[in-house]
């Protein structure tokens, strides 16, 4: 993957989002599925205003499955249903969900404007609730690779509520 640079402080650029370790949460499954997202996100900024339509569908549809895979892991491990770390989830698909009418109405800037509303939310997402849950995973033996615990007596279902991190921000 081409990146441009930045300085070693910040992953987020003017334009788009690289790859760092900042943004890494200590799960590989979900580090490759979040720089799968930061992929796509800076081929949306990078893509003319006019065509992004069909990349942005795909953005969409890679987003509700790397939130369904996060929220089913979740689920295996003890987090209630209504937690917030799922609740953000829903209010961004709701509101990427909400940018296709727009674009399709004659709003040609929108998904350039929340690609780059995504590219200041994601680091923090990542390093707090996407990182608590990456830890959560790995006190309860929990493989994410084949979505199997090694001891699932360690785990009571929706024994946890809150985010998977210390804030719930």
């Amino acid at each position: 993957m081409e990146q441009a640079s930045t300085a070693p402080s910040s992953p987020a650029q003017a334009t788009g989002l690289n790859w760092a370790p900042q943004l890494e949460t200590g799960d590989a499954r979900m580090d490759h599925t979040h720089e799968e997202f930061v992929t796509m996100l800076n081929q949306l900024l990078a893509t003319p205003q006019d065509q992004q339509l069909p990349l942005y569908r795909e953005f969409l549809e890679h987003t509700v499955e790397h939130f369904a895979q996060e929220e089913r892991w979740m689920l295996a491990t003890g987090f209630s249903e209504d937690n917030c770390h799922a609740s953000h989830h829903a209010t961004i698909l709701e509101t990427m969900r909400a940018v296709i009418p727009h674009y399709e109405g004659e709003d040609p800037e929108i998904i350039t404007r929340l690609a780059e509303a995504l590219v200041e939310w994601f680091p923090q997402h990542a390093a707090s609730m996407d990182a608590g849950l990456a830890m959560h995973l790995k006190n309860v033996g929990f493989d994410s690779t084949t979505e199997t615990l090694v001891d699932p007596s360690k785990v009571r279902p929706a024994s946890m509520s809150g985010c998977g991190s210390v804030s719930c921000s």
